[in-house]
């Protein structure tokens, strides 16, 4: 095993070395937050035993930290990332990364040629087993097994190998997708191994008996279907072809079943015809699913068999055809074709009824290649319904038996340009087909819910939840004697508000728990009569209570039985701290188990044990992990120390800061103020914003460089931070958002914190914008930094979204931008709003930041906003970081951006001297390109 890198192996050890050692020595510099670590995407076993972390730097090679909660061993895996770990805990593996060293050196082909691996770690004794080009790998439910598939063997030594073969056949090119590769299945109690090659799909059954494989080599013709009995890895031919390509299978849970799908192998895999058939692994006979000429299936009809293992789900299409190809000059005549000339044209054609604009049709259009429309194949009868189909194509499948949830957005394609999202929802009967109307244009993000017993389906409307009765064809506004709102209260956009959704659902159907803003209420689905679970603390206290830490498994969600105790997170709007509460089902009340000034994160939960895992975090307080009964948090276990690489620096300290705006509406904000703060000492103070921000006051810092300032960075270097809520009005957001800052800040100069010649503001996107804006209605900042701002409404209202090719007019009519009507309309609060009309207002310096490849928005926003500063003869300095979108993502970019940030406040709110490039700009140069 290769050693840690040294700064990692510093601060896995730092444990071991005396307090004293430990005392904070050193200021906080960008090679300490390139080198500081976070943990991301812990998982803990089924069984509780055994809990796994990857542990990343902002720059470098992260490693995989695993650690037996049972024996309590500990161990560190050079390079780990993204952990799974087997059913019982015994065994964790890693995604094995090249290291950074590695693919910063590797020319640009190189680096294609690079593949990660696979690391097997057993918890009991720290061993490790390396993979190498290890394309994906999986555990089995029961933890018996892993397969591991590799990636497929470079081309140009196969195709030499096969060069000096006897059977090669090179008249026989093997599209791509049809290649298969080797995969190895291991038998975790002995470790020892099966290898199979050609390998296209495998799936485990959850019963932990059966394995299964399709293994195709189109140049031998050798198609063969597996099945490996997991007791003692003996492995079986249940079904040969010949010139037929298998494609897509399943095994039932029960691992009684078998579907495969399978396909001509002549013809290209773009358009070639699948058909289905089960396979009966107690018979071993072999039977044909039901065709029709309306329906079929091609290479994306991905099968899933029902936990009840009754029913086959799969998707079909219409048709399948081959790509069309454009015709080629191959003679004299063809120069002149005007046919074959013209169809090598470039036009996209737009029309206006067009049900998408044809941006967001080219970005659609490989997700619409794949789409297919969900069937069921019922086994018992060999009967196949076709749930999905043209004009509903949305289907949904979790446990239920007879419903299933289906929707379509069709209607209202065309109107998301302007109006945002919408869909019809409809129950489909999963035995017949027939589909049954329940909601018409229904906002995308108010989804309903169909209980698990399919009685009733849930759904939220125009400020109230409704139950719809099934059986009954009944709707009940089940929430209108209720003396509370459960649309959402924060909401200031102009659109209908949301509601705070649902909780689970009781057993049997018989009751379902609602949320409003604070507390959650439980309704009893046939008397429809409701009572405040949470006894109403919620609203009177200002905590938000939430059920969580149940088991989260989306096909089969948490059913909760009367009486049960379940476990609530309650976060303060008051204090802005967590907490974690118990509360019965069916009894109004709640019991405080642990609770106070830092926020809590539930981030896992075992799935056959009663542990969670969660984190607990301040400003100065990393989120560490930390284990405990699902009931029990108050008796948690700490299951990391990470916090020791912060106790190696000064930091400062959060706090929350409360004032009244100009028209009288009481504000929250955050207050970091900065390490070593002398009381009645004013200091350079940093905004950053964007829309709420007082939830963060006992958030650990991000430690990374990005497009955002780093606040320990920023507070070590001696300024306060100040991140204030913004709270806007529709129709002047620019206007709002000015009001709110300005008050903030007014009272930070007014408590003495702030230097009044010393503020500067940092914003983003949205915040982009508001700081663009609020510098040509204020000179209360002294620099402004702005990334990727819209600075013209009137353009910006009819560009794109080049990430999704959706139009921006809806963002204005009804989403963030918050105008609330069309151009055509109100064209002067477009205007009004607009930054760049006001350019000559601006007195504060400022530097504009896009990506030139920005995929949100239009990076000529900022060249707009540049040309008018430069026009009006302002400070202004414009970073165009080539080839980035929305946030930059290439680390040299973030790095440099982070500094110059840095420099540009600490000239502007500091006095320091200005660097070069600020003084001067920079020349244009090109240099020598790499080999």
């Amino acid at each position: 095993m290769k050693s840690l890198p040294s700064k990692s192996l510093l601060l896995f050890t730092a444990s071991l070395l005396p307090a004293s050692l430990l005392a904070a020595t050193s200021a906080i510099t960008p090679d300490d937050i390139m080198r500081f670590e976070s943990l991301s995407k812990p998982v803990i076993s089924d069984t509780g035993k055994t809990l796994a972390v990857e542990v990343s730097p902002d720059r470098g090679d992260s490693h995989g930290l695993v650690k037996n909660l049972v024996t309590k061993k500990e161990f560190s895996v050079e390079g780990g990332s993204k952990p799974k770990v087997s059913y019982d805990g015994r065994y964790v593996a890693f995604v094995d990364k090249q290291t950074l060293l590695t693919t910063e050196m590797a020319s640009k082909k190189e680096k294609k040629k690079l593949k990660s691996g696979m690391v097997l770690v057993d918890t009991n004794t720290g061993k490790e087993l390396r993979y190498e080009r290890v394309k994906s790998f999986e555990f089995n439910e029961t933890g018996s097994h892993i397969a591991i598939w590799y990636e497929a063997e470079d081309k140009k030594k196969e195709a030499k190998a096969k060069d000096n073969a006897e059977t090669s056949k090179k008249d026989i090119k093997v599209d791509d997708d049809d290649q298969g590769s080797t995969v190895e299945l291991v038998a975790l109690n002995e470790l020892k191994s099966v290898t199979f090659k050609d390998v296209t799909a495998f799936n485990f059954d959850k019963t932990g008996k059966h394995f299964a494989l399709a293994i195709n080599n189109v140049a031998t013709d050798k198609h063969e279907l597996r099945l490996v009995n997991l007791a003692n890895n003996s492995a079986k031919i249940v079904h040969s072809l010949k010139q037929q390509q298998l494609g897509s299978l399943a095994l039932s849970d029960d691992g009684k079943y078998l579907g495969f799908t399978f396909g001509d192998d002549k013809q290209a895999p773009f358009g070639r015809e699948y058909s289905l058939s089960l396979y009966n692994i107690e018979s071993g006979q072999i039977s044909s699913a039901p065709t029709s000429k309306e329906w079929t299936l091609n290479r994306y009809a991905a099968l899933r068999f029902s936990d009840d293992s009754q029913r086959l789900f799969f998707g079909r299409v219409p048709q399948v055809s081959q790509q069309i190809e454009l015709a080629k000059v191959e003679k004299e005549a063809d120069l002149y074709d005007q046919s074959i000339i013209t169809g090598q044209r470039a036009l996209r054609v737009w029309h206006g009824e067009d049900p998408r604009i044809k941006p967001h049709e080219v970005k659609q259009y490989k997700k619409e290649l794949k789409r297919t429309y969900l069937a069921v194949l019922h086994v018992t009868g060999n009967n196949l319904v076709q749930l999905a189909d043209l004009q509903v194509p949305d289907v949904e499948i979790q446990q239920q038996q007879r419903y299933a949830l289906a929707s379509s957005d069709l209607p209202y394609r065309k109107m998301i340009t302007w109006a945002g999202f919408y869909r019809d929802f409809y129950l489909v009967d999963i035995n017949t087909g027939r589909k049954i109307p329940v909601l018409s244009q229904q906002s995308s993000a108010s989804e309903p819910v169909l209980s698990p017993n399919e009685k009733f389906v849930a759904y939220y409307l125009q400020g109230n939840a409704f139950l719809y009765e099934i059986a009954n064809d009944r709707k009940i506004n089940v929430t209108k004697s209720l003396d509370v709102s459960f649309a959402d209260e924060d909401h200031d956009y102009p659109s209908n508000a949301p509601g705070y959704g649902f909780g689970p659902w009781l057993a049997d159907d018989s009751g379902l728990l609602i949320y409003d803003k604070f507390d959650i209420w439980q309704l009893n689905t046939l008397s429809h009569e409701t009572f405040n679970l949470t006894a109403g603390l919620g609203r009177k206290e200002g905590v938000q209570y939430r059920v969580t830490g149940l088991v989260d498994d989306k096909d089969s969600p948490s059913v909760l039985s009367n009486n049960q105790q379940v476990l609530l997170q309650g976060y303060s709007d008051i204090t802005k701290g967590d907490g974690f509460y118990q509360a019965q089902i069916g009894t109004a009340g709640v019991t405080k188990l642990v609770g106070g000034d830092y926020k809590l994160k539930l981030l896992a939960r075992s799935k056959d044990a009663e542990t969670v895992v969660f984190s607990k975090e301040q400003y100065d307080l990393f989120p560490d992990l930390y284990t405990a009964d699902y009931l029990s948090p108050q008796n948690a276990t700490r299951q990391t120390d990470f916090d020791k690489q912060r106790r190696a620096f000064n930091w400062g300290k959060s706090e929350l800061v409360q004032w009244t705006n100009g028209d009288g509406k009481p504000l929250d904000g955050v207050l970091i103020k900065p390490t070593n703060y002398v009381e009645g000492q004013r200091y350079p103070v940093l905004v950053y914003y964007y829309r709420f921000m007082s939830d963060r006051l006992h958030s650990f810092p991000q430690m990374k460089l990005n497009h955002r300032p780093n606040f320990a960075w920023f507070a070590d270097n001696g300024y306060a931070v100040f991140l204030p809520d913004i709270r806007f009005e529709v129709g002047y957001p620019g206007d709002s958002s000015v009001q709110a800052l300005t008050s903030g800040v007014q009272h930070l100069i007014d408590i003495g914190i702030a230097d009044p010649q010393g503020v500067g503001i940092q914003g983003h996107s949205w915040a982009g914008y508001q700081t663009a804006f609020a510098v040509t209605k204020t000179n209360i900042f002294k620099a402004a930094v702005t990334g990727a701002p819209v600075s013209n409404m009137t353009s910006a209202y009819s560009g794109i979204r080049h990430g999704s090719g959706l139009a921006r007019q809806f963002q204005y009519e009804t989403g963030q931008s918050r105008i609330g009507e069309s151009l055509f309309k109100s064209p002067q609060k477009y205007i009004e709003n607009s930054p760049v009309f006001y350019v000559e207002r601006i007195n504060t310096p400022m530097m504009i930041m896009f990506g030139d490849k920005d995929d949100a928005v239009p990076w000529e926003q900022g060249v707009e906003l540049y040309l008018a500063m430069r026009r009006t003869g302002k400070d202004v300095v414009f970073l165009q970081y080539q080839d980035e979108p929305h946030h930059l993502k290439k680390y040299p970019n973030k790095l440099d951006y982070s500094i110059r940030m840095m420099e540009y406040f600490d000239h502007y709110l500091k006095g320091k001297p200005a660097p070069e490039w600020l003084k001067a700009g920079e020349a244009y140069t090109e240099y020598k390109k790499a080999d």
